[in-house]
Formats: C-alpha cells, structure tokens, sequence
C-alpha cells in the first residue's frame, strides 16, 4: 500500500508518498503561500532532483490537486494512477483528552477536533483544512488522523494537572497534553530496538530538539511526563519561544512596559527563547558561528539553552526513577554535536561519557556514549512521516 503522509498549515502543506510494504520513501513536497499570490508547489522524488513551479492555489482543494498530478506527472511521478494511493494520513496537532490514540477519520471525530480548536488555534483549523480538502479530490480513499497529543495521554494525573483552582480543569480541561508525540513514539521505540531491549521495559528519554523542542520520558512504553504543556510555548528555551517563565512577569510586562495581551503572547512566541536572548538568530548555526567569534551574545544563548535541556532531563530521571537510554533527534538533536556534549556534560553523575569521535556526526543513527558508559546515549534521527503512515496502515488494513 502507499501511503500520502499530509502535513497542512494555514498556508501550506507538507507531503511525503511512502510504499508501506518497503517504508521507502517515494517522494515529497511542500505547497507554499497557498491562497496567497506567489504560491508554489514545490515536489521531489526520492533521488531525483527538487522541482519548484509557480502555480495559483487559491484554496487547499487546489493545492491537494496539484500535488496528485505532480505524483503521477508522465516524467518525474512516482505513481501510475491515483487509485495506488491506499491511504491518507494526516498529522493533527491537538485531540485534548477525548482522543489517546491514532483513529479513522470519521464526521464525529472531525467534529471532536472541531471542539480542540481553542486548544490550538493555529494549527487545529488548518489541520481540518487539509482533511476536508483531501476528502474533496480523493473521497473514497480512507483517512487517519494521527495526534502530536495523543502519545501523551498516558501521563498520570499528577503530571498533568496545573497548581490551578480544579475546577479550571474540570470546567475548561486545563491541564499540561504534550505535543512532538508522533516524534517521542518514533524515537522511543526505536531506541528499544538499538538497545535490544523489551519496549516495555526501559527507561528511554527523548530529547526532541528543534526550532521548537520538547522532552519526554518514555517509562515501559509510555509517555509519563513531557516539558510542553497545554500549548507549545511550556517547556524548553526554544528557537523564539520562551518555555517556561513566571507568570508574574506577564503581568510586569503589562504594567511597566505598556504591552498589551496580544503583543505578550506574540513576544513569547516568536521573539523569544535562544533568538530574543542572543539577538542575533533563533538559527543554531549562526549562534554556534557567533559563540566561535567570541561573541558572548551568541554563547550566552547557547548555555541558557543546554542546562534547560540538562535539567528537564534530570527531573525526569527523577520522575522514572533512573534512565537506560537518552536519544537526541530533530535538527538540533542530530546535527549538533557540540549541543550533544555540552548537555550530556552536566549528567556525569549518572556515568554517562561520550565518545568524541562518535559524537562528531550529523544526522545520523548512531551510539554516542562509549561502551562503558552507564547510560546509552545516542543520536537518532526522527521520522514523523514514516510513523504517521505506520499508523495509518495499521487502522486501515
């Protein structure tokens, strides 16, 4: 079966083909600016080369077309007709708690995610902008909608609930859900197989870092604790989100600086984390590049970033009880080796020792502590797609 892995933002939307059979990748893609003018499809084939056309895509009904007739183009498609295409999966940010697994795309479940749109008001409705679409141009092809939440839904009450008045919870259900947890699954499992250990009995913490980043702690086979919470703006410094900071200073912010509610949460979101702090970038590399010139603006960022990611790792060690593995993925868990070891150098007290050589790779799947390190530490990189389409396959075969 293939599978089309759909990833659909207010102006845009990510795809990838995937055979199931093989987890081959087939090809992949972005539409940009779509409803916008300048709009652009941009689509490659696995070992072929990038291929950018400007094309009107008034309405995401339009991108989907597009990007099916680029899938089956009589020179660079990968498919010979459209009824090879098995299955759609779509990535929905939020499912709140009604929703703790990956489920067919049915009206009630639409209707659910319908209900989460206050949660997440910037993804939810373009998420549902892209099924409608789908559903538009492929109506007999079933759909899975595949949760940045659900993975997390396995945290017990103590992890998740607020030092708020309950009723906040109860009434409005603000509470910590999580998100990256497609991300967090993925690695985890992974990890166990590396390791040749049970799933279900193992330590494993994930470190998801990103433009926006995230930990979990994966206790036999479950999430139990993650640092983003009922939004993605809890938790880590991130590229130009805070993370974590006192709810106090909003109200500083407000009364002395003269800001109003909407250009706080703007400021959090995105002039914020290693970009607000350094002034100079929310990019890694142009921290690293500044912080290598001296620059104490570059590397105050960079160290204020790895002991948040030091520390929630420690509280989650707390959390299990101990840890047999860590995993760094995303763009800065796999290409930042010199992130790697700064973060790993606060946790020697678990007899944890990377090996510099191993460590001084990019993007790749390999162990970066030596053999008689404590703790397994390795670099391992991500793949949402592969497991949104696993996910699929499985509710639809």
């Amino acid at each position: 079966m293939k599978v089309l892995v759909i990833n659909c933002g207010s102006s845009s939307l990510k795809f990838q083909l995937i055979d199931s059979a093989t987890e081959a990748l087939l090809a992949k893609g972005l539409c940009e600016r779509i409803g916008l003018d300048g709009s652009q499809l941009v689509y490659q084939p696995e070992g072929g080369e990038k291929e950018k056309s400007l094309s009107p895509m008034p309405t995401h009904t339009q991108a989907v077309s597009l990007v099916l007739a680029a899938l089956h183009n009589d020179k660079t498609g990968v498919i010979k007709d459209l009824s090879e295409i098995g299955a759609i999966g779509h990535r929905i940010v939020h499912g709140g708690e009604k929703i703790a697994q990956s489920s067919v795309i049915t009206d009630e479940l639409l209707q659910i995610v319908e209900d989460c749109n206050d949660l997440a008001p910037l993804h939810n409705p373009a998420n549902l902008i892209g099924i409608h679409a789908c559903r538009e141009v492929l109506p007999q092809v079933p759909m899975v909608a595949v949760f940045d939440t659900a993975f997390h839904q396995t945290m017990p009450e103590h992890a998740y609930l607020y030092g708020l008045p309950y009723e906040l919870y109860t009434d409005h259900q603000i509470r910590k859900y999580g998100f990256h947890g497609t991300s967090h699954q993925y690695v985890s499992k992974r990890a166990a197989q590396l390791v040749g250990r049970p799933y279900e009995n193992l330590k494993t913490i994930v470190c998801h870092l990103g433009n926006g980043a995230s930990i979990c702690a994966v206790k036999d086979g479950i999430s139990i604790d993650t640092s983003m919470g009922m939004t993605p703006l809890e938790g880590l410094v991130m590229g130009t989100r805070s993370g974590d900071i006192d709810p106090g200073v909003l109200d500083f912010l407000q009364k002395k600086a003269g800001l109003n509610w909407d250009e706080i949460i703007d400021m959090l979101n995105k002039k914020s984390g290693v970009f607000g702090i350094s002034g100079i970038s929310s990019d890694f590399r142009d921290l690293e590049a500044a912080a290598e010139k001296n620059d104490p603006a570059g590397k105050r960022a960079l160290d204020v970033y790895e002991y948040r990611v030091a520390k929630y790792i420690g509280s989650y060690v707390a959390a299990m009880n101990g840890v047999d593995v860590i995993c760094f993925t995303a763009g800065i868990g796999e290409n930042g080796p010199d992130t790697r070891a700064n973060v790993c150098a606060y946790l020697g007290y678990l007899g944890i020792e990377i090996d510099k050589e191993a460590n001084a790779i990019r993007g790749q799947e390999k162990l970066i502590s030596t053999a008689d390190s404590k703790v397994k530490v390795y670099c391992l990189p991500t793949n949402e797609e592969l497991a949104i389409a696993r996910e699929t396959v499985a509710l639809v075969k």
